[in-house]
């Protein structure tokens, strides 16, 4: 199976050698270790600790289109057989005029990976690197809206059709802004109709100041709005609409940063949000220490203090995230 994808992704570049401008390649290694303690808060306590590989080359046609592959292999230490969990990656971009287009199967980092907590667990990260499917983005002065589609699962027999839209943005004036973040998980029937369809849904709308300028820190955010969510199974039951408050602040300086989350409401049910939002009340405090800031290389340490009621748990995060590339002038 390797040699065909080899020979076949050989014969696709050397079809588009000949038009493309600039050969493109790039290496992205993500390394981390994440020990969860849950045990308190009756959520799954589990350690996850893994390195993974993701090398690209692709062709830059000109100054908006590009084409990539690749593959991101994913070794959890200690699993066997080594590098037995793989993605493929392959996918169209094009970049022009603050708006940005992806079509394939692409990695969400730097796309999609600062999603509230709420809204998209970090365990993604770790799990499923890759977006298959669609992404569109326009981002010019103080408005940045975008839009995915991410199919998890395709109809079989045996397997549930399912998929994922997401929705952000963020629109400042000032100091102040308005900040939004919407997902819809869809989960439709295989080829025999065994299951009822589920649709699950989130939204997180805050409004809030960056106040980094104001003062001596580098880095300084407040927000505060509201979660809701829906969920339902088809046939079994009717639209559950929990909603609450949540309100965030972010504090930097130098190497250091905190993070706090605050929310109190209703308990929700979000099948791909952090499972600590089953609690009506809880408080997330993150604080983090990040040597590495620059250049091709970027890491932190974060211990986290997970606030429920009657409950403390936490939580320790080692990450570490190496990127290389390169490009090289084509002849027409």
């Amino acid at each position: 199976m390797f040699k065909k994808w080899s020979l076949f992704l050989v014969l696709l570049m050397g079809s588009f050698s000949s038009y493309g401008q600039l050969f493109e390649w790039n290496v992205n290694a993500f390394g981390f270790a994440d020990n969860r303690e849950y045990v308190k808060a009756d959520l799954f306590s589990q350690s996850i600790l893994g390195m993974r590989i993701a090398p690209e080359v692709g062709f830059l046609l000109d100054s908006m289109h590009r084409i990539r592959f690749g593959v991101n292999f994913l070794q959890e230490f200690g699993a066997k057989p080594f590098g037995a969990k793989a993605s493929p990656t392959i996918y169209y971009n094009y970049e022009h005029q603050g708006i940005s287009f992806y079509l394939g199967a692409f990695p969400r980092h730097n796309l999609i990976d600062d999603y509230p907590k709420a809204v998209l667990n970090d365990t993604l990260n770790y799990y499923r690197p890759n977006i298959e499917g669609l992404f569109f983005r326009y981002r010019k002065g103080a408005v940045s809206q975008q839009v995915w589609v991410d199919w998890t699962s395709r109809q079989t027999i045996e397997n549930r059709e399912q998929f994922m839209v997401g929705l952000s943005g963020k629109v400042s004036a000032g100091v102040f802004f308005f900040s939004h973040y919407a997902t819809m998980l869809h989960t439709a029937n295989t080829l025999n109709g065994d299951y009822p369809v589920r649709d699950n849904a989130v939204a997180l709308l805050q409004i809030g100041a960056d106040l980094s300028e104001k003062w001596l820190l580098d880095s300084l955010t407040i927000a505060a709005g509201g979660l809701v969510s829906l969920d339902r199974i088809r046939g079994t039951y009717g639209s559950r609409t929990p909603k609450g408050f949540i309100a965030d602040i972010h504090a930097a300086y130098r190497s250091w940063f905190l993070h706090d989350t605050f929310y109190k409401g209703q308990a929700h049910d979000i099948l791909f949000g952090d499972r600590f939002y089953t609690k009506d009340t809880y408080n997330r405090l993150d604080l983090g220490w990040q040597p590495f800031r620059k250049g091709n290389i970027a890491g932190y340490f974060m211990l986290s203090l997970h606030f429920s009621p009657g409950e403390i748990s936490n939580q320790q995060q080692l990450t570490l995230r190496y990127n290389l590339g390169g490009n090289v002038n084509l002849k027409r």
